[in-house]
């Protein structure tokens, strides 16, 4: 779903604030009272910072 080296992705701020947003998502939905919603955010945020930061070549 992410290709982490596409041109898109190539400047940090853009990689970092991928995972920052979900993790405020995250925080959103736990206030909400949404575990589920804020668990399927938290994968989704895991996922990206995986893919942007460890698999990048």
């Amino acid at each position: 779903m992410i290709d982490p080296n596409h041109p898109f992705y190539e400047p940090l701020w853009r990689r970092l604030l991928i995972p920052a947003i979900c993790a405020v998502w995250v925080a959103f939905e736990l206030l909400a009272g949404e575990p589920i919603w804020a668990a399927i955010v938290g994968a989704i945020g895991i996922y990206a910072t995986y893919k942007l930061f460890v698999e990048r070549r």
